[in-house]
């Protein structure tokens, strides 16, 4: 692990210094408190309040896993992830597809893993996550941010909780070998994995998570199902039928309620 003070961003500091042909140790983890550009999935920020937060950027080299299996890496990060913060939490965190971390209907963590192929095989993945720890109050326009504070109202050591994730993820590495036990574990954490819920498809908008105030005639109510071995999230409908998503093809509908009732 390397820490430094001040970033833009944790995964372009990283590709930055693979492509500057530094040779860089697999599992290699680069971490700071504080990034000026912080990025989320499809170009959205993540906002982070100088020195309270945990932001870091792990290469990974994944050994005889093709393109087609990328979606392992999406299962195994978040399951990291949410080992460590079991403990420190009494309403148990979830994975909410692909590979953010929810408390009830909060967001705690995002995870942005950029993959470099060789042909049909991963050749390198970079799994950037952002964690709230200790920031007390968020001003983006993000619809439901939550930090480890909040929750608890206690205050974290940064370094502690990145040893104690960085060895959780060693711990898991063999599952990327095991894909029926690796899934297993990631349904038993999946956010809303039993009971109907409102979703909406993704032409009315891009946005992975919506927040209303009051019913919206596009939603339909569904359960999920299963997640395919491409990662596409299967959900059934109330006429038995099965609907497959891709990432942002589908985004899920919380109610403002349910978004505040966790604090």
């Amino acid at each position: 692990m390397h820490y430094i003070d001040e970033t833009d961003s944790t995964n372009n500091r990283l590709k930055q210094m693979l492509s500057d042909g530094q040779q860089l140790p697999d599992l290699y983890t680069l971490y700071t408190f504080y990034q000026t550009a912080g990025r989320g999935q499809q170009g959205n920020s993540w906002e982070s309040e100088q020195g309270k937060n945990l932001l870091f950027s792990t290469l990974l080299r994944p050994a005889d896993l093709s393109a087609a299996d990328q979606f392992r890496l999406s299962m195994l990060a978040p399951l990291a992830i949410v080992n460590v913060l079991g403990s420190l939490l009494s309403c148990p965190p979830a994975i909410k597809w692909p590979n953010d971390i929810y408390v009830g209907d909060k967001k705690l963590s995002g995870i942005l893993i950029e993959n470099t192929l060789a042909g049909s095989r991963l050749s390198a993945s970079v799994i950037g996550v952002g964690l709230n720890v200790n920031q007390k109050r968020f001003l983006s326009p993000a619809p439901n941010p939550v930090s480890l504070t909040q929750l608890t109202g206690e205050q974290y050591d940064l370094h502690m909780l990145m040893r104690q994730i960085t060895e959780a993820f060693c711990q898991l590495l063999p599952l990327l070998q095991r894909p029926q036990e690796l899934k297993h574990l990631y349904m038993q954490h999946l956010y809303r994995k039993e009971g109907w819920y409102p979703y909406v498809e993704r032409e009315v908008s891009a946005l992975p998570t919506s927040i209303l105030q009051n019913a919206d005639s596009r939603q339909f109510l569904a359960q999920i199902v299963d997640i395919d071995n491409s990662g596409r999230l299967c959900l059934m409908l109330q006429d038995q039928s099965i609907r497959r998503y891709h990432f942002k093809q589908v985004r899920y509908v919380i109610t403002q309620d349910t978004a505040q009732s966790v604090l």
